[in-house]
């Protein structure tokens, strides 16, 4: 069973935005940097006041709808109690409606893609009360890689990042560079903007994965902890452990830092090629076969918020 958010199941509250019933709306983010059309999953648990958030971004070919029955995350908010929000990437200029995590002009702060995310999440955040340390993204394939994108350069927004299938931040700075990294995996000195504030991540990615090369997952971890090291001198604690779960192996490294802090945790799916992990298969790019991803980020967002990390200067 996935774990919540919260400490215990929560009954629906009194509130301007609280229901008995599940409500999954659409609604449309305005800001000088553009428009952004989204989807906000309001659970039946909702508690009125002060609910988590998960931002959940797409893969490329993928439709919102398509994500959210894939991945069954709104299924897993209605056992938290959170919300679910799915920006979808609908610009003309994008085949396949992917993110621009590869492009430099949507790698930075207030800029492209990353700013109009950030702007509709300040927007889910404010209206509906969101405590600061229960903001997070995740997403697949390229919206796994903005999903990078978005903690490496908003750490004040998003506490942690869930990264299925992606890559990191700065590994490329246009077509080329991102299919080369795709092909055959981004290194350590490919991803050049490495953060100030480490922000905790946790990786899933198939090791039989033919579209992004496994190497990105192990360079996003690195990544996470190279830039963790720049604040804190004390070497990272990791626990091992191989399992199996619905057919799938799998090897899951834990990283810890001084105090038990959650750094990174990486999750290998053994056989598993380019789907998220113990999806459903009413959406695309899913493997039912091995652990609940969207079960596991949000145990680890949860695990995050209790043991967090110091915040932005």
């Amino acid at each position: 069973m996935p774990l919540s958010l919260g400490t215990a199941a929560i009954e629906p509250a009194s509130g301007p935005h609280s229901s008995s019933t599940s409500r999954f709306i659409s609604r449309t983010f305005l800001s000088p940097h553009g428009s952004l059309s989204y989807k906000l999953y309001i659970p039946a648990s909702y508690p009125g006041k002060e609910p988590g958030l998960v931002v959940m971004l797409h893969g490329c070919g993928q439709s919102v709808d398509d994500f959210a029955n894939g991945t069954d995350m709104n299924m897993h908010a209605e056992q938290s109690g959170c919300l679910v929000m799915y920006p979808e990437q609908t610009r003309f200029g994008m085949p396949g409606g992917c993110w621009n995590w590869f492009d430099k002009a949507h790698q930075q702060r207030d800029q492209g893609d990353a700013a109009l995310i950030a702007g509709a999440t300040r927007e889910v955040v404010g209206e509906y009360g969101v405590p600061a340390d229960q903001v997070f993204v995740a997403g697949m394939s390229a919206g796994a890689a903005m999903a990078v994108v978005l903690g490496c350069t908003y750490p004040d927004i998003y506490c942690a990042v869930g990264c299925h299938s992606g890559l990191p931040h700065g590994c490329a700075g246009d077509t080329a560079t991102a299919l080369e990294a795709m092909r055959n995996g981004a290194a350590i000195g490919d991803a050049t903007a490495l953060t100030q504030t480490a922000v905790p991540v946790i990786v899933f990615h198939g090791d039989n994965d033919q579209t992004v090369h496994i190497a990105n997952g192990h360079t996003v971890i690195e990544h996470s902890l190279s830039a963790a090291s720049a604040n804190d001198s004390q070497c990272a604690e990791v626990v091992k452990e191989v399992g199996a779960f619905q057919g799938r192996d799998f090897t899951r490294m834990v990283h810890r830092g001084a105090g038990g802090t959650v750094l990174a945790e990486q999750w290998v799916i053994h056989g598993a090629g380019h789907t998220w992990s113990g999806g459903n298969c009413r959406g695309s790019y899913t493997d039912e076969k091995g652990p609940s991803a969207s079960g596991e980020m949000l145990r680890f967002f949860r695990d995050v918020r209790e043991v967090r990390m110091p915040a932005a200067a």
